[in-house]
């Protein structure tokens, strides 16, 4: 595991509340969810700018009869 680093943050109690809920896990874990959350929507945005800009050197239907 990682080194890991103890923080202090304010957050809405409200919002900690529905966040639990819907994680069903407790503070910890659902603030590492949701900073986990935000790192791979930052890595999906910058893959979807790359449509259309790479080149395969198989068809679809090469990729299709692989199967």
């Amino acid at each position: 595991m990682e080194a890991a680093r103890k923080i202090t943050i304010e957050v809405p109690a409200d919002l900690l509340e529905k966040a639990r809920q819907a994680s069903g896990a407790g503070i910890t874990q659902t603030v590492r969810m949701g900073l986990q959350l935000l790192a791979a929507s930052n890595a999906y945005a910058r893959l979807r700018q790359m449509r259309g800009k790479v080149r395969f050197s198989r068809t679809l239907a090469e990729l299709k009869a692989d199967r």
